[in-house]
């Protein structure tokens, strides 16, 4: 096994149950001691910098994505942006510059759920917690492409 096999098998995820590395050693016709040493040694030199759950949204059966831009006044930018990240519905919350005249929206929150009637309604609830009701709702119609970030480092540095 060299660590680019082991590296290309971690990136399609690790399984879920209850001995993952022996699982994935029986894959790799090695042993669980080996995949372990590997990793730990993949670690230590920086090339795996952390394990990560991602979920998949649509398998977990999320079907609606929408990414929410408010136009904030910048000197309510921190409290607004409290309100909109400790929310259990927002998985992403950031401030971006705008493009006066343009686009004016400056802080974008991205919100998941089984259905539009339900996002709509938190995207309402948090526009009345933090008193902003100037927003643009970006929804997805559909996904074109997903790769983990790591393989597509992975694809590209030729590893």
């Amino acid at each position: 096994m060299n660590d680019r096999t082991l590296l290309i098998r971690l990136l399609s995820g690790v399984p879920l149950v209850e001995e993952p590395y022996r699982a994935i050693a029986e894959e790799l016709g090695v042993t669980e001691a080996e995949v372990i040493a590997r990793i730990e040694s993949l670690l230590s030199q920086g090339i795996i910098r952390r394990f990560a759950v991602r979920l998949d949204h649509r398998r977990a059966g999320i079907r609606v994505n929408a990414m929410v831009a408010w136009r904030v006044p910048p000197g309510d930018m921190m409290q607004v942006a409290e309100i909109m990240a400790r929310s259990p519905e927002v998985t992403h919350c950031y401030e971006r510059a705008t493009v006066p005249g343009r686009w004016d929206y400056n802080l974008y929150a991205v919100l998941h759920g089984r259905r539009r009637a339900g996002v709509d309604r938190s995207i309402a609830r948090l526009s009345r917690a933090a008193g902003i009701d100037d927003c643009a709702v970006l929804v997805s119609t559909r996904e074109l492409k997903r790769t983990p970030p790591g393989l597509a480092l992975l694809a590209k540095e030729g590893r």
